[in-house]
């Protein structure tokens, strides 16, 4: 499994994690919506599922659901400011299509079989 952070996904989820101060892990997942099918959800959580993944990136504990990983594969996982926004940017490579205000996204289904 390839996914990598950049150093400003580290830096920011570093910062959150220790605003939380208990053994939290940085969530990655997929779910269904939007006009092209699927968005990326983030998320924090305290303990992963039987069907999870974990890998640790930067001294950070990323979970990944199982069915979430053909999307994800070979992603890079950044966190960029525009003015006041800011927000978690994946480039995946995995991406066929995405929608004109840029929430969702369908993956091509021979990235998905290859995985």
């Amino acid at each position: 499994m390839t996914i990598t952070l950049t150093e400003n996904a580290g830096r920011f989820i570093h910062q959150q994690l220790a605003k939380m101060k208990q053994g939290v892990m940085f969530r990655v997942g997929i779910k269904k919506s939007g006009c092209s099918g699927n968005s990326y959800i983030f998320d924090y959580a305290e303990n992963f599922d039987s069907n999870d993944h974990l890998f640790e990136f930067q001294d950070i504990k990323v979970i990944i659901a199982s069915d979430a990983l053909p999307f994800l594969q070979g992603s890079e996982i950044d966190f960029v400011k525009d003015g006041l926004n800011s927000t978690f940017k994946i480039t995946n490579p995995n991406v066929d299509n995405t929608c004109g205000c840029g929430d969702s996204f369908s993956v091509r289904e021979k990235a998905i079989e290859q995985n």
